[in-house]
């Protein structure tokens, strides 16, 4: 028997392509809706979702309850907590930490700066480091307090112990016209900064003239003439040198490190 000729084997491939494209499917391919497996999968994980976020911001066991402050030295906890503001039964992670560093160095200048942490399941933690002075400005009956970086913090009315005075007199320096007061307390902090153990701790007061004028007042009336705050360590180790080789001198010059004097021994 004869088979199909060229004309109907046409035919039928036409038919097929037709199909095809009415199907709008490639050949070879069929649809299938997602298995019961997959929906399962799908439903579990939305499920999970919504409980997570649930936990975290509505349910009442992930919720603020108590904060915890360390690091305090002359403050008190219950101040730095009182500007600290935490939102008190508010969802732990809905806690804006950056906010509350922010409330604290406005509000409490004492601190030089602050962690805060969530503390799981329901706690803020606050790490306070407290500025420490390293000079002090008489102001009347009262001291202002001045950190190594020249940073006014605080007014007290009790000169802390072994924090030495500032006197600036620049009122009739030539030097007052290119160095601000601000700049030349900056000096005179750079100075204490540099001073060895053993002299800062005998440091009663620190007294600026000039930017090229700083000199000291040590305990037992003694004196020492540092000049400018340029080479603060050659300065430092010409002093201590000074000190050892005539320990009796009244007054010290190391404003000129490689050249440095004594007198009143």
């Amino acid at each position: 028997m004869a088979g199909p000729t060229t004309a109907e084997r046409g035919a039928v491939s036409a038919e097929s392509e037709s199909g095809r494209a009415r199907s709008g499917r490639p050949p070879g391919r069929r649809f299938r809706l997602p298995g019961r497996r997959f929906l399962l999968l799908l439903t579990s994980s939305i499920a999970l979702g919504a409980g997570g976020i649930w936990l975290l911001y509505g349910s009442p066991w992930l919720r603020v309850e108590q904060v915890r402050t360390s690091g305090t030295q002359a403050l008190k906890p219950a101040e730095v907590e009182a500007a600290a503001a935490v939102p008190i039964s508010g969802p732990l992670i809905s806690v804006d930490t950056e906010a509350i560093e922010r409330r604290l160095r406005q509000k409490l200048p004492r601190i030089d700066s602050v962690d805060v942490t969530r503390s799981w399941p329901n706690g803020i933690g606050l790490k306070v480091t407290e500025r420490k002075p390293a000079l002090l400005i008489e102001k009347g009956a009262n001291f202002i307090e001045v950190d190594a970086k020249g940073v006014r913090f605080a007014t007290v009315e009790k000169a802390p112990k072994g924090v030495p005075l500032l006197e600036l007199t620049v009122d009739q320096s030539p030097s007052v016209r290119r160095f601000t007061a601000a700049r030349l307390m900056s000096e005179a902090v750079r100075v204490r900064d540099e001073l060895p153990a053993e002299v800062a701790k005998d440091t009663e007061v620190v007294k600026v003239r000039s930017y090229d004028s700083v000199s000291l007042e040590l305990n037992g009336g003694r004196t020492v003439m540092w000049g400018s705050g340029e080479d603060g360590a050659a300065k430092a180790r010409a002093l201590i040198a000074l000190m050892k080789a005539v320990p009796k001198a009244a007054h010290f010059d190391v404003s000129a490190p490689t050249a440095p004097s004594v007198s009143g021994s």
